[in-house]
Formats: structure tokens, sequence, C-alpha cells
């Protein structure tokens, strides 16, 4: 039997939209991370992206389990000595509802230009609204 190789040209790519309302953020976005790797597909290939294009709706009502809203930090450097940062996620849901999803599922990608590939087919909203209704999105149940 021969192994199929997935080409980047044949690969039909489908719209998805996920309803976040009271979800956990870590089992969330596992599931979109598999949806953006094409890894529920089987023509999955590891070096080749055929992942589906997703949509994210009601980011702001996610959920976190334990204490993790005041205690979990979301930690950068601006690049300057001495530049380190630390936002609670307490005030990241206040300010950026949707950045919670987008670390959780961009930390899941592979790194490099294959998951910046990957990553840019995630569309995050934190309301119930988005612009996507010409792709005919399909809802996405798990």
């Amino acid at each position: 039997m021969k192994s199929y190789m997935a080409k980047a040209n044949e690969v039909e790519r489908k719209w998805y939209i996920i309803d976040a309302e009271g979800k956990v953020l870590g089992r969330l976005a596992t599931e979109i991370a598999t949806i953006l790797r094409g890894k529920n597909k089987p023509i999955y290939t590891p070096h080749v992206d055929t992942g589906d294009f997703v949509i994210v709706i009601n980011a702001e009502k996610v959920e976190l389990t334990g204490n993790k809203w005041s205690d979990k930090v979301h930690a950068y450097h601006t690049g300057y000595p001495g530049g380190r940062k630390e936002i609670p996620y307490n005030q990241l849901r206040e300010k950026h509802p949707e950045r919670l999803i987008e670390y959780a599922v961009k930390g899941m990608l592979p790194k490099g230009s294959l998951g910046s590939q990957m990553y840019r087919k995630l569309n995050v909203y934190a309301g119930s609204e988005h612009p996507h209704d010409a792709q005919k999105p399909e809802v996405y149940e798990f």
C-alpha cells in the first residue's frame, strides 16, 4: 500500500464557526488547533497546511478553571533591556478578550512559516457577530 501525501493545491478548505460560550480555554484551543492543522482530516500531512478556516465567536465568555483568572498571567518582552511585562488574564479579558484564545491556539501550532500560515486562518471575535457570512461557515460541535 502506498502512502498518500497531500499537495497544497489539492486541499479543499471549509469554514467552521465555533461558539466559545461556556467552554474551557485549553480544551477549546486544542480543538481549534487540530482543525487549523488539518489533523481531523484523513489527508493530514505534517509538512503541508491541510487545515480549515475557523471563526470563533463569544470569546469574552470563555471559561478558565480554578483561580486562573487572577493567578495566570501573559508575559511578553518589549525588546528593550528589562522589558519583560506581564498582564493578568482577568485584565486581558477586559481589554482584549479575543487575545486569550489567540495566544492559547498560537502556542499549540508549529513554530515557523507553516505555523504562521495556519494561524492566519483563525478569526476570533469577542461578540456573537462576525463578517464571514459570505463563506457559509458550518457550525462545529465537539
